[in-house]
């Protein structure tokens, strides 16, 4: 009896092509065509429509999205379908969630299934059953054969013998191993990116810098069968997966990247190239291959990126910024252990404050500890330099040796290229040389490449011989000097206007992996922990509430205390000027200057006759009440004969009034010069 009523005829027949990747697409092409062939047989079986579906080819019948497949159901819910054709139940399914769907729908409308073998009807238990194993088989045949190969390509992994694909820089030499490329001008261009980083210690400083030197890198070009490379200017992904990739490193590593598999709208979805943590890679054998770095160096530009990361929790340094602190990222609290944060304040942002907020932000608790950054900046700044003071002429040297190395790279990059460039103008020529100068329509194109590597061979030469391209390559004589001078004495250079603070802090973070702090009563307690293991202890002192870094010195306020009693605003001034007293700030005193600070500190202003009520009197007035001169009075003091006091030299003399009374100047013994000549004589004439 057939299964095949009038009723299915009169309904289309559907026929589904599935083919399961782009790979199976490209080279398996007989398994389409007796796919598309069952169009034939769906005629032969009585149907005059048939619907051809392959909306799906290049998909997975896994469980992910396929639109054609969800076309089909809608068709078949809607009783649209009399017949489904498919080679085998694995093109239409290889997951039992979408078999059994499928199976459902054609129960409840009456649709029929047919493949190479037969034709099914859902409704019937026989024909079900059968169905349901084949379903099961599919999905079974898949995963033994997804397990096969996957465990065949870990096999050939944890041999090192795997390449998907081949990183710029090195090519295959037999199927199982790569080495460097011969090409001198890739090799030369990885080298100085690894060397940049060596020296920037940052990838975007890195890539700026390329930029700016209009330095181009390799990279591949998969448009075509072949693989190919392309010379252009970097961006900021090339330069840190070449910074990241440990086969630069000699490593040979697979399972860097997997899958993920999520639930949306309840269909599987599969996101690949999922990063990995080291310890879940699969496979990683270091000195598998002549890398253009050591593993050890690829293992700390590992950790230097990973402390470049900002807003990494407060674990991570993060990497040097903008800003007048120059222990930002370094500094971490010894009473909680999580990392400071650090604020900044006053109209010019020179204000460094250092925060533990870190169980205040996370948990609501009280904020740990706080304190001003200036002090602790500049006690660690001064202990910097005391290591590294015998370092200085070293240092002057190298920065000798880089300014000559920067210029030399780019010239050496630039002289590559036009190596290059000639040997593309040349193979163009030759090129153009072999066609039949009558052949117009290849002649011509032949003939506009061979001018498009002319004029680059031309603009590169030109950027050679370019007046100044190599002035840079040697300092002169004065900025060699210039620089010795400053590598003998590593504090003017640290202090030197052209250092920037984003200077200071990569020196600082150079040598220095942390600072643990702590606050014990009134003072800072550091912890200096340097690159090489040692350790420095450091104590500095608090500021006290209400005190800051401009305050004016304790001796110049006594000063002005003592004054106050004597003079008015202006004449302090005078007197603090001439001896050299300043402000907080490095400034002159004027009257307002005085007056601020006395009403700040409560220092009541002079009064006139305020000396006369506590019965002292200047130098010109006690020379009035002697009736003799100021130099007089002087000598008077000098000898003995009157006592007087001032508060600093330049100051008014404070005479008390009472040594006047009785005090005969007349009686008093002259004092005269004495001469410069020990042996002259005085001569008296009557």
């Amino acid at each position: 009896m057939s299964k095949i009523t009038p009723d299915h005829l009169a309904r289309q027949a559907y026929v589904y092509v599935r083919q399961s990747t782009p790979d199976q697409l490209l080279h398996n092409h007989e398994s389409r065509r007796r796919q598309y062939g069952l169009a034939d047989r769906a005629r032969q079986l009585g149907w005059s429509e048939v619907v051809v579906v392959d909306d799906d080819l290049g998909r997975s019948g896994g469980g992910i999205a396929r639109p054609g497949f969800e076309r089909l159901l809608v068709a078949i819910c809607e009783a649209k379908v009399g017949i489904v054709l498919a080679v085998e139940a694995s093109r239409l399914a290889r997951n039992g969630r979408d078999w059994h769907t499928l199976l459902e729908f054609c129960g409840l409308v009456g649709c029929l299934l047919a493949d190479e073998d037969g034709v099914y009807d859902a409704r019937l238990p026989n024909d079900r059953l059968l169905l349901g194993m084949k379903g099961t088989m599919s999905e079974m045949e898949l995963s033994i054969l997804r397990q096969r190969s996957l465990e065949a390509l870990r096999q050939k992994a944890r041999r090192g013998e795997l390449f998907f694909t081949v990183a710029v820089g090195y090519v295959k030499t037999r199927h199982d191993r790569i080495e460097m490329d011969p090409d001198l001008r890739i090799r030369e261009a990885i080298s100085l990116v690894f060397r940049k980083f060596a020296e920037f210690q940052s990838i975007r400083q890195v890539h700026l810098w390329l930029r700016q030197e209009r330095i181009q890198l390799p990279a591949v070009d998969y448009s075509v069968d072949r693989q190919r490379t392309l010379w252009k200017l970097p961006v900021y992904n090339t330069i840190h997966h070449m910074l990241t990739n440990p086969v630069y490193g000699g490593a040979y590593a697979f399972g860097r990247t997997g899958s993920r598999v999520t639930v949306r709208d309840g269909r599987k979805r599969v996101t690949s190239g999922c990063r990995r943590a080291r310890a879940d890679w699969e496979v990683l054998i270091p000195e598998h291959h002549e890398g253009y770095i050591s593993w050890a160096e690829f293992e700390r530009n590992q950790q230097l990126i990973a402390d470049n990361a900002n807003s990494k929790g407060f674990m991570a340094r993060g990497a040097v910024r903008r800003g007048e602190s120059l222990l930002a990222g370094l500094m971490r609290c010894g009473h909680c252990g999580r990392r400071l944060h650090v604020s900044y304040s006053g109209t010019d942002g020179f204000c460094v404050r250092y925060n533990c907020r870190g169980a205040h932000l996370n948990h609501g608790t009280e904020p740990c500890i706080s304190f001003g950054g200036i002090r602790v900046d500049a006690a660690v700044a001064a202990e910097v330099l005391r290591v590294l003071a015998p370092l200085g002429i070293e240092a002057a040297l190298q920065a000798i040796e880089a300014r000559q190395s920067d210029a030399a790279e780019r010239r050496r990059q630039t002289e590559l290229a036009l190596t290059q460039a000639r040997y593309e103008a040349e193979l163009a020529r030759r090129q153009y040389d072999r066609i039949d100068p009558d052949n117009r329509l290849v002649a011509a194109e032949l003939e506009r490449r061979w001018n498009d590597r002319l004029v680059e061979v031309c603009r590169l030469e030109e950027q050679l011989s370019a007046p100044g391209s190599d002035q840079a390559v040697l300092p002169t004589a004065e900025e060699r000097a210039r620089l010795l001078a400053l590598g003998a004495d590593i504090e003017a250079l640290w202090y030197h206007p052209g250092a920037t603070a984003e200077t200071r802090k990569r020196i600082i973070r150079t040598v220095i992996a942390e600072i643990v702090v702590k606050l014990v009563e009134d003072t800072i307690q550091l912890v200096i922990h340097w690159q090489g293991g040692d350790h420095t202890r450091l104590t500095v002192p608090r500021n006290r509430t209400g005190k800051h870094r401009w305050s004016t010195a304790a001796e110049t306020g006594d000063l002005i205390r003592a004054l106050a009693r004597q003079q008015p605003d202006s004449g302090i001034a005078m007197i603090l000027n001439r001896a050299g007293k300043r402000t907080g700030k490095g400034n002159t005193w004027t009257e307002a200057r005085v007056r601020s600070f006395r009403n700040g500190h409560g220092i009541a202003v002079y009064r006139e006759g305020e000396m006369a009520e506590r019965g002292e009197l200047t130098l010109e007035q006690t020379a009035e009440r002697l009736k003799v001169s100021k130099m007089t009075v002087l000598r008077l003091i000098g000898g003995g004969a009157l006592q007087a006091w001032q508060v600093c030299k330049g100051a008014p003399w404070a005479i008390a009034e009472a040594q006047l009374s009785g005090l005969d100047v007349r009686r008093l013994p002259s004092r005269r010069p004495v001469p410069a000549n020990p042996d002259q004589q005085t001569l008296d004439f009557q």
